[in-house]
């Protein structure tokens, strides 16, 4: 009798696994930049070990979002309540998700630039820039891994939340190595004539990390805005219609209405045809037939495509 594999919690071939992996060291990496940002004096160490906890918090949610959407598409077990109020599905939380963890991480950015701008018009602050080297090193090799091994993972994946988890941990990468380059240069004026600069390395450092990374996130937050108002995508409309005319023209129907959006991973396609008036009448296994034969025109068939055709002699029912 062969023995059932079981997936590994912390899977790297799968998006929850990824995930856990993911808030597993961002945690990790959270509280050990705290604890060195408070020993050291930098400000900017703390900014970026609270980063780090507003991102791993962020994942934890996208993780229970994850599980809400492969349970309900798959038919995995999933409580009745839920199903009962969830019938259309859990596809619309993952761009309301999206938005709100770019929104977040821009915002304790925006938070931080101000206090560095207050704190270099303050005369800035002293910290061990040994003790900050030693932990910018340790997190940038730690950041760029997890990077580099989610990225990977994501060209069989596809997973947006995915794709936004490697883009934080590119961006805490790049926040660290700014980090370490301005605590090398800290270290190595002291005792020289330049030492007048160095409490204004931390401050300044981060007001320029906080101005690269503010607009960052943006971008997603932008695209997941447009699925939550239900923007119609270009390239999914244009194959659509390219369908559904064809289907008219091949089998001599009036025209068409075609609706389409695209919510998180889901793309939902509504397709009204309207069928003259002297039409032969068809069995239901006749109509089946030419819904199926649209499914497939249509493609990407799986647990993330909701497709409606509707077949209709008076135009109002497509409107």
């Amino acid at each position: 009798m062969k023995s059932q594999h079981t997936p590994s919690f912390f899977d790297l071939t799968s998006e929850q696994g990824l995930l856990r992996t993911s808030i597993a060291v961002t945690l990790f990496i959270a509280v050990i930049g705290i604890a060195f940002g408070l020993a050291s004096g930098s400000f900017s160490i703390v900014f970026d070990g609270v980063y780090s906890l507003v991102d791993a918090s962020m994942s934890g949610l996208s993780l229970v979002v994850v599980k809400l959407i492969t349970s309900h598409a798959t038919s995995l077990q999933l409580s009745r309540k839920l199903r009962e109020r969830f019938t259309m599905g859990f596809w619309h939380l993952e761009p309301m998700v999206l938005a709100l963890n770019g929104i977040l991480l821009s915002g304790v950015a925006v938070y931080a630039l101000i206090n560095a701008v207050s704190s270099v018009l303050e005369g800035g602050r002293h910290l061990e820039f040994g003790i900050a080297m030693v932990y910018a090193v340790l997190t940038v090799i730690a950041c760029a891994t997890i990077a580099v091994v989610e990225a990977r993972a994501n060209r069989t994946l596809n997973s947006d939340f995915v794709r936004m988890d490697v883009k934080g941990w590119v961006m805490s990468a790049s926040i660290t190595a700014a980090l370490l380059i301005a605590f090398g240069f800290g270290f190595a004026v002291q005792g020289t004539q330049w030492q007048w600069l160095s409490p204004y390395i931390d401050p300044t450092v981060l007001a320029l990390v906080c101005l690269v990374i503010i607009p960052l996130p943006l971008s997603v937050v932008r695209q997941a805005l447009g699925e939550i108002f239900l923007v119609t995508p270009g390239d999914l409309k244009l194959h659509v219609d390219a369908v559904a005319q064809a289907f008219v023209t091949k089998h001599g129907l009036q025209s068409y209405r075609a609706y389409v959006a695209k919510v998180g991973r889901s793309r939902e396609i509504e397709l009204y045809f309207i069928v003259p008036k002297h039409m032969p009448a068809k069995t239901i296994e006749q109509w089946d037939a030419w819904r199926n034969e649209i499914g497939e025109a249509v493609g990407g068939e799986g647990p993330d495509r909701w497709i409606t055709v509707v077949f209709t002699g008076d135009p109002e029912w497509a409107e």
